[in-house]
């Protein structure tokens, strides 16, 4: 697939218009987190996959099967300027 665009001044940077299909094409979100190299005179433009993406509570604790008890962990007397 091959589509042309133009560099644009957007505020204080240049930006290039990269139309929806190509988006979709590549499964790609608007909000993606992008990784752009050049090299022999061309960009680059990778996705970053981020494998550390914080997971919800349900997430973390979805094959968790006993029942939840609160504790109280004493974490010995204050060392600093700590407030209890």
């Amino acid at each position: 697939m091959v589509i042309k665009s133009n560099v644009f001044k957007c505020g204080d940077v240049q930006a290039i218009k990269i139309p929806s299909s190509i988006l979709k094409n590549l499964n790609w979100s608007e909000d993606e987190k992008l990784e752009l190299e050049i090299q022999n005179g061309e960009i680059r433009i990778k996705k970053i996959i981020d494998l550390e993406k914080r997971k919800t509570i349900e997430e973390l604790f979805v094959n968790h099967k006993e029942e939840y008890e609160c504790e109280v962990i004493d974490w010995g007397n204050p060392v600093g300027k700590e407030i209890w």
